[in-house]
């Protein structure tokens, strides 16, 4: 994730942030946050995954949690938060108009 910073003209990049990951099962990732263990979670509107991270770079696990869209996943996912309790992972389902629970 890169820094912005807010112009008369729109959004600008200060270029100092660094590439985690990228690729492979990440496509136009649409919500992020951190797990209890450190490790980070994305949900994608490209593919209708959500894809664990370490903070090194590697994506360990890859869920489908939406097939509806075309291609199948797309466009659905976004927002992302852990649940109280560390017991799932709430998101919202765009195609579905609603909030989910996985866990």
């Amino acid at each position: 994730m890169k820094s912005h910073r807010r112009t008369a003209f729109g959004m600008t990049s200060a270029d100092t942030g660094v590439t985690v990951s990228s690729g492979r099962y990440l496509s136009s990732p649409l919500g992020l946050t951190m797990a209890p263990n450190g490790d980070i979670l994305t949900v994608n509107g490209g593919n209708g995954y959500i894809v664990e991270t370490r903070p090194g770079g590697a994506q360990i696990e890859w869920i489908f949690l939406d097939m509806s869209g075309t291609p199948e996943g797309a466009g659905a996912l976004f927002g992302l938060a852990v649940q109280p309790g560390n017991k799932g992972v709430y998101f919202v389902d765009d195609d579905l108009d609603s909030l989910q629970l996985f866990h």
